[in-house]
């Protein structure tokens, strides 16, 4: 005997009785129903849509205020640490950047990790501080270019050690970071001006 294809009239009764009584479990939303009269055909203002402001580049030693438009942004580190905002004497700030205040100590962080230098500067700068020391050398490195990822690009401890200067706890004791005059490194290494201790 061949099997029949389909339900049977009684098992579509009984089939549609069980699916009125079920709950689904992903209910699809309503369409919201047109609006009748006139009103509906009056087109309505479409309220604008926001906009994100565009983010500010983060300059090192500035606030997080956005830059003037139509002024170029800094590029490298030592060209926005040139761009910072002066937080010492102008007059010390001017010898330090021409090389002519030596150093009273040094940081080698020359070939080291970015995990392995930041506890070595946190704890260089924080002791220097705490011995009232006030112009310090952290030298980086140069690197070898300025192409790729931060974590893995050739001199990311140039790039990076001055965002942890500027970052808490070390922004507490630092006042000013300018990048070192040739005869200490140049490119290659950062005076730190620490504050003086209370």
């Amino acid at each position: 005997m061949p099997r029949r294809k389909g339900l049977t009239p009684d098992d579509r009764e009984l089939w549609s009785r069980v699916a009125r009584t079920a709950t689904p479990m992903h209910p699809k939303p309503k369409p919201a129903p047109p609006e009748a009269g006139p009103a509906a055909l009056v087109a309505r203002p479409v309220p604008p849509a926001k906009v994100p402001a565009p983010i500010p580049r983060f300059v090192v030693g500035q606030s997080s205020a956005a830059a003037p438009p139509g002024l170029p942004q800094p590029a490298t580190s030592a060209e926005r640490l040139a761009a910072a905002h002066l937080r010492m004497d102008a007059k010390t700030h001017r010898k330090m950047s021409q090389g002519k205040i030596r150093p009273e100590a040094r940081l080698d962080l020359h070939g080291m990790t970015l995990s392995a230098a930041q506890p070595e500067l946190l704890h260089f700068v924080m002791s220097c501080h705490a011995a009232g020391l006030r112009l310090v050398l952290v030298i980086t490195g140069k690197g070898r270019g300025d192409h790729g990822p931060l974590p893995t690009r050739p001199g990311a401890l140039r790039h990076q050690v001055p965002y942890w200067l500027h970052s808490p706890p070390l922004s507490l004791v630092v006042q000013q970071v300018t990048a070192a005059h040739f005869r200490h490194g140049g490119e290659g290494a950062y005076y730190v001006y620490l504050r003086r201790p209370k």
